[in-house]
């Protein structure tokens, strides 16, 4: 299958564009040139651009997007036109190539103020609704409720709501694969599995890292995290001790994967340990820990 991926020069787009190489041929469109993982050089409403990139294709994988790190630096407009006049582009060339399926890179951060809990940590899945809080969660908001409009006039449309995947300190960033953090590798072995998913028009899955946790450990989450992960984690426990690292005394939310790797087929693989071990390597994807005992 021809498979176009918008923002194939991120993180995240190369990730996708090698996973899904092993099965499809895929053009990458992007604006910035990122070697071979970019065929077409071009801005994301740029009408042409997209009609010469998606020319022939089965699928588009739609990734390009500005993110959260972009919030106050990027005026609220800019947000508009990439994120959802963008989108609205995408779907407009897809139905002009006779492309029948998008899948689209979401974010759990949608959820915004529903992730708020209480004297306990927030257990977050697909049946939760989204409480956006900046532009950013709004623009990716209005991104997914235009493609839920295409899906009723004919567009195949899956949904990935992925959470945090960026490089940060490792003793953040260990812990959070438990709770709230996934790999970009699982991200994209996910984006793969949802573009051959059978079904019905529209899917809307959460993707994060596999949890140990369990929805009766909420309230002990909220106010002594570190005994629920030596009952859950003992590994990440002994390896943070090991390295004189500091566990959370609290975790706030979940992100539950349960219903897309039931639906998918998919096993987030990359947890805390592929952290570890990348910050061992000296991987450019993990930045040194930040909380050690002194």
């Amino acid at each position: 299958m021809r498979v176009v991926v918008t923002g194939s020069a991120g993180r995240v787009g190369r990730a996708i564009v090698v996973r899904l190489a092993r099965e499809h041929e895929v053009i990458g469109i992007d604006r910035l040139p990122a070697s071979t993982a970019v065929q077409h050089v071009g801005d994301i409403v740029d009408r042409r651009v997209l009609a010469s990139a998606f020319a022939g294709a089965q699928a588009v994988v739609h990734v390009a997007a500005l993110h959260a790190p972009h919030v106050g630096t990027v005026p609220d407009a800019e947000f508009e036109r990439v994120n959802v006049e963008g989108t609205a582009a995408v779907i407009a060339a897809a139905r002009s190539a006779g492309i029948r399926r998008i899948v689209f890179t979401s974010t759990t951060a949608l959820y915004g103020r529903a992730t708020a809990a209480r004297g306990r940590a927030t257990w977050i899945d697909e049946d939760v609704e989204p409480s956006p809080l900046t532009i950013y969660h709004r623009t990716k908001l209005a991104a997914e409720e235009l493609l839920r409009a295409a899906a009723h006039e004919g567009l195949e449309v899956r949904i990935l709501r992925m959470s945090r995947c960026f490089p940060e300190p490792a003793d953040l960033m260990a812990v959070y694969r438990l709770h709230r953090g996934i790999d970009a590798r699982d991200v994209a072995a996910a984006h793969a599995a949802a573009l051959g998913h059978v079904g019905e028009q529209h899917h809307t899955w959460v993707i994060s890292g596999k949890t140990p946790f369990l929805e009766s450990d909420r309230q002990a989450l909220a106010e002594d995290a570190p005994s629920v992960l030596r009952a859950r984690a003992p590994e990440l426990v002994d390896a943070y001790e090991a390295r004189n690292w500091l566990l959370p005394k609290a975790i706030d939310r979940v992100y539950v994967s349960a219903r897309a790797m039931r639906e998918l087929a998919w096993q987030p693989r990359h947890g805390f340990a592929a952290v570890l071990a990348m910050l061992d390597q000296e991987n450019a994807e993990v930045l040194p820990p930040v909380q050690i005992r002194r």
